[in-house]
């Protein structure tokens, strides 16, 4: 495995800054932002799709740095009820797609979105429970009429480009869970698979060690990023919180850096049981530490994964 970094963490440096500081923290990897929510601040697939130089550009800067590219990532909600948002996130992410096939890249991140509850809806609606019975009939519409035929649509449009889709799981979008992950795989393509971010299992009650063994050889990449549990917030309020990330007494959870959340013996093992699966990618850092700066989370973060890899490497770890 390699151990990486998504740089949109460094926005306020060049792409070659950016490339460097990875460099330096002993990273194989970079995960590139092209477009919808991560933004452009590197590279915008639209803009440099059909322009060679600027694509040779991108390729020469990583390969003189022995970098590689793990990923490109448009997280984005091509289903949203807002046309013009929709459209502007589809676009984004069939540019990365034809960007990634131009670069060599074999793996595109983004979110499965979330539609509304009807065709005259204005904001997304996520369904959270099954009663009243409204809401599963939201959601039988949103998969049946919205997702599914998007997905399938998309599914034949990477595999023409020779590129696979990493939906990252995440509440708020269709694909949250494993089953929803599955679901979307099955009835929309078998080249869609998952961007495996065990931060947003861990504040839902699910344990990202059964989830990689249930998801198995559908983990196309993984990203390093944590969750700190409230014990008290959550015994009053649940793990459904909607309170501002900054609110960090307060709230049931919050992203920490890699090993503030969950001990070494849980980064080892998920290391380990990822190999158990078959998967020999990359393991990329997303900080969205509230507490720690971006150098020291970033600094941090890819001290404690360079060791977890090498000592993987070096056959030190084990799952049982």
């Amino acid at each position: 495995m390699k151990s990486g970094v998504f740089i949109v963490l460094f926005g306020q440096q060049s792409f070659e800054q950016a490339l460097d500081t990875a460099k330096a923290a002993g990273l194989q990897s970079v995960e590139i932002g092209t477009g919808a929510y991560p933004g452009t601040s590197h590279v915008n697939a639209q803009t440099v799709v059909n322009d060679e130089a600027a694509i040779r550009i991108i390729r020469d800067a990583v390969d003189s740095r022995g970098l590689t590219i793990s990923a490109l990532s448009c997280h984005g909600n091509p289903l949203h009820p807002d046309a013009a948002i929709a459209k502007a996130h589809h676009d984004d992410f069939v540019a990365t797609v034809q960007l990634a096939a131009k670069l060599g890249v074999d793996t595109v991140i983004t979110f499965s979105g979330c539609p509304g509850d009807s065709e005259n809806s204005k904001y997304p609606n996520w369904v959270t429970c099954p009663w009243p019975e409204d809401f599963l009939t939201i959601l039988e519409w949103q998969w049946n009429e919205v997702a599914i035929p998007y997905w399938k649509e998309q599914s034949a449009f990477c595999r023409k480009h020779g590129v696979r889709v990493a939906i990252e799981s995440h509440p708020g979008f269709l694909v949250y869970n494993t089953e929803t992950a599955l679901r979307l795989r099955r009835e929309a393509g078998d080249n869609i698979g998952v961007n495996f971010d065990p931060s947003h299992l861990f504040w839902q009650g699910m344990d990202p060690i059964e989830c990689v063994k249930a998801l198995g050889d559908s983990i196309y990449h993984v990203h390093a990023k944590d969750t700190k549990l409230d014990k008290r917030n959550i015994a009053l309020n649940g793990v459904l919180d909607t309170k501002h990330y900054g609110d960090i007494l307060n709230r049931s959870f919050v992203f920490r850096t890699v090993g503030y959340g969950h001990d070494e013996e849980f980064w080892k093992d998920l290391v380990s049981v990822l190999r158990l699966v078959g998967y020999e990618g990359t393991i990329s850092i997303e900080h969205e530490d509230g507490i720690m700066s971006v150098n020291e989370g970033f600094t941090k973060a890819a001290s404690f994964l360079n060791g977890l890899i090498l000592k993987e490497s070096a056959g030190e770890m084990w799952w049982a």
